[in-house]
């Protein structure tokens, strides 16, 4: 019976532990592709690693224009029967309707180009204006840009020097391609990225193939190409009009600002922040990930987030005395965002995505931190009642913040109280604390006087106590010795001067 209830115990226990990670737990098996080539998936490839992705981006692609093909063929037969139906019934009357109409229409732009001669110059220069000054940027924001993009050129033709006649080769390569990529401006982002994908691939099997240059040379190759490209093509490529990356932006930031009160209790965190070592160590993560966003290469993005996740490492080994795992890491890393609310989070997740070098996302250190960030991501969209273990009311209550996790009794206003008041009582419950340490501060200087003084008090009392056990004895200072033959007049126990006498012989 004993046995039965320990069981018993022992199997709630885990299904409370269970329970209380169920929403943040992920399994090591899901951050990798779903087609199971080994390689890391990706939430914004629908779970694939980039080449398979690009596999089944191809097969839709393929799909969706010969569908496309098909239905513009269906459409032009039936317009074309439509036409050979209505000609028949229409006969001579469309023949001077159409000449009517002809002659209608020259006559109105012979019109419209004689008026527009007066005004042709003036408005076409004006609207050229308007669009400079619509499109072009700050003079601070150009020069910074072309400084930093020779500074990158020539660290780029430096570092080509050393490759000799694939230097040579992988130069003209990327001209050409950043030509292209100029002229394709009008092309979908999706497909800018595949170009720089396709770019990517044939210049490393070439330096593989044709150059038989080593894998850590064509790392570093690819490397330096990737900062000389994207430097070029970053204001162009990063967040585009074109794109919703601007709008999901706005949506995440709005969603990790209404999740302000989720505390690091909910999401098990194993941080304690009142060590100070701790305390650096988030601080430094949550600057390395809002730090991503004025990097303008994706591998200095992904360097970013790989310094914010060896913070987070190091701050959980400091606390908890022992190496981290993987479930410790993603719910401290959740936290961070959430604490950090990093800007333009999505468009850098989607800039990463599209043209970094594919090899560093599919394997290392690197796209490990990076599907986690992913993964961090998506739970933070989809968090609810059940990820934190509340009920539902309380996460609406707090969501709508009527109350707050930390002070609920106190801090349970109505839905029409004004932002001030909250704030006052915020305000209240901060100087209350610090009023706490203050008041700790003052009995703990009064305990050290009381010690102090205690401890004088002591020394004091051995002193007198070793003086009265052993009193010292100050003796006179001895006298200087009288003249043998003068007076005895200070001492009379001396026996009076010598006589002289005379010896009779």
């Amino acid at each position: 019976m004993f046995l039965s209830l320990t069981l018993f115990s022992l199997n709630r226990k885990k299904m409370n532990l269970k329970s209380e990670r169920r929403g943040i737990h992920v399994d090591q098996s899901e951050l990798l592709c779903k087609k199971g080539c080994g390689y890391y998936g990706n939430p914004a490839w629908q779970g694939f690693c980039s080449k398979c992705w690009r596999e089944e981006y191809h097969k839709a692609r393929q799909k969706q224009i010969q569908e496309d093909w098909e239905l513009a063929e269906r459409l032009q037969r039936e317009e074309e029967e439509a036409y050979a139906s209505s000609q028949s019934t229409q006969g001579a009357q469309s023949l001077t309707f159409s000449k009517f109409e002809e002659k209608k229409t020259n006559e109105k732009t012979r019109k419209v180009t004689t008026v527009k001669k007066f005004f042709t110059a003036s408005s076409r220069t004006g609207a050229k204006k308007e669009i400079q000054e619509a499109k072009a940027p700050s003079p601070s924001i150009n020069r910074q840009a072309s400084i930093e993009t020779d500074r990158v050129s020539k660290e780029f033709i430096e570092f080509l020097k050393t490759y000799h006649k694939p230097g040579q080769d992988i130069y003209k390569q990327c001209k050409l391609f950043l030509d292209t990529m100029n002229h394709k401006r009008d092309l979908s982002i999706e497909e800018q990225s595949e170009c720089a994908q396709d770019f990517y691939q044939n210049v490393a099997e070439k330096l593989q193939t044709r150059w038989k240059v080593s894998p850590e040379k064509v790392e570093k190759a690819m490397d330096q190409i990737e900062k000389y490209i994207m430097t070029r093509q970053y204001k162009y490529v990063f967040c585009p009009e074109t794109t919703d990356d601007e709008k999901k932006d706005l949506a995440v930031q709005k969603r990790i600002r209404a999740l302000h009160w989720v505390t690091p209790q909910m999401l098990c965190v194993p941080v304690d922040e009142e060590i100070p070592e701790v305390s650096d160590m988030v601080v430094k993560a949550i600057t390395d990930i809002i730090e991503m966003d004025s990097k303008r290469v994706p591998r200095d993005k992904l360097a970013c987030i790989t310094k914010c996740s060896k913070h987070i490492f190091n701050a959980i080994k400091i606390t908890k005395n022992e190496p981290a795992s993987a479930d410790d890491f993603l719910p401290t890393l959740i936290y961070i965002v959430l604490k950090g609310n990093p800007p333009r989070l999505q468009s850098n997740i989607q800039y990463i995505t599209r043209f970094c070098n594919p090899s560093r996302l599919m394997t290392g250190e690197d796209g490990y931190y990076f599907t986690n960030l992913c993964c961090a991501v998506a739970f933070i969209e989809k968090l609810d009642a059940q990820s934190l273990n509340l009920s539902q009311e309380d996460f609406d209550r707090f969501m709508t913040g009527q109350t707050s996790p930390k002070k609920q009794e106190s801090d349970s206003f109505s839905p029409d109280v004004c932002l001030g008041v909250k704030q006052m009582y915020k305000n209240l419950d901060l100087l209350s604390q610090l009023n706490e340490r203050q008041e700790r501060i003052v009995n703990e200087a009064k305990k050290l006087e009381k010690d102090l003084i205690d401890w004088t008090d002591g020394i004091t009392k051995e002193v007198q106590d070793i003086v009265e056990k052993y009193p010292l004895e100050i003796k006179p200072k001895n006298q200087a010795l009288a003249a043998i033959d003068s007076e005895n007049v200070e001492n009379d126990k001396l026996p009076p001067p010598l006589q002289p006498q005379v010896y009779a012989g």
